[in-house]
């Protein structure tokens, strides 16, 4: 804009519109995850809670494919001893506590939360694995866990990517 263009606005009081404050696109993101790892979070401590107290039972069907007990009773329910819903707990654990927002401003923290997702998923793949091919059924509270984690590598890898 010239000078003159310049002087000819202050003269008439005339501006260009000035476009709103953008709302930081990862501030959506960052809650979305959190929602997401809270999510997987209640359904690990359910699966926690089932594991350890005989009490509760899996509201789950019992069919053929589809047998929650079958799943969480076998030998792969278990890794060096530890019950695979312990582990899945504490990976929530630390995903929520990695995009509470304090800490999630923090840049350094996004490749420990891509790395900590990117676990997350091969052990995914590992588990989907022994319902499939070992175990010859599947558990939907699981499932409900695979999906998750997943959709948590996924909205983490756009928190990073968006970051840069």
């Amino acid at each position: 804009m010239t000078s003159a263009a310049r002087k000819g606005q202050l003269r008439t009081g005339t501006r260009a519109p000035v476009a709103p404050a953008q709302a930081n696109p990862l501030r959506g993101v960052r809650i979305v995850t959190l929602l997401l790892a809270v999510i997987g979070l209640a359904v690990s401590v359910y699966l926690t809670i089932e594991h350890y107290d005989a009490g509760v039972s899996l509201s789950c069907p019992a069919t053929a494919t589809i047998n929650c007990e079958k799943v969480t009773t076998s030998s792969y329910s278990a890794l060096a001893g530890v019950p695979v819903a312990v582990l899945g707990l504490l990976f929530f654990v630390g995903m929520v506590g990695s995009f509470v927002p304090p800490v999630a401003r923090i840049r350094q923290i996004d490749q420990v939360r891509l790395a900590m997702a990117a676990v997350g998923i091969a052990f995914v793949l590992y588990l989907v694995w022994a319902e499939l091919f070992r175990i010859d059924a599947i558990c939907l509270w699981c499932t409900s866990v695979h999906a998750l984690t997943l959709l948590l590598l996924g909205t983490t890898s756009w928190a990073v990517y968006e970051r840069r």
